[in-house]
């Protein structure tokens, strides 16, 4: 099995999130940015995507739109993280196909809570 995805422009963000899923055992790859994560994205179909929405360039929304039309990536489980804490963007993004949004800074217990709420890991 691949392993999981973390694109956020932020690396510190990404880093603590690549470390959180290490204590959870997921393997991932991070992806600094939407254009390096639209590289990767098309060389490996991962376990499960942990997505930042305010990002330069593409933003998360239009990666997540483009992971739910691409056919070998269209049930990834996407996880969105994001400091944008609106119920609009909250709606809008569950209803392009989300499984879970966290609201930064996130905890490992959320992280965890909605990695087994996508079914990407049990406890």
């Amino acid at each position: 099995m691949e392993d999981g995805l973390i694109i956020d422009d932020n690396r510190q963000t990404a880093d603590a999130l690549h470390q959180m899923l290490e204590l959870l055992d997921l393997p991932t790859r991070v992806a600094y940015g939407s254009s390096p994560a639209m590289t990767v994205l098309g060389k490996m179909i991962p376990r499960f995507v942990c997505l930042d929405i305010n990002m330069p360039g593409l933003d998360g929304t239009e990666v997540l739109a483009f992971i739910r039309r691409d056919p070998r990536l269209r049930k990834v489980p996407v996880i969105v993280i994001t400091s944008d804490d609106q119920p609009e963007t909250r709606q809008h993004v569950m209803s392009a196909g989300a499984q879970a949004m966290l609201i930064k800074p996130a905890t490992i217990d959320a992280l965890e809570d909605a990695l087994n709420k996508a079914g990407i890991i049990t406890t």
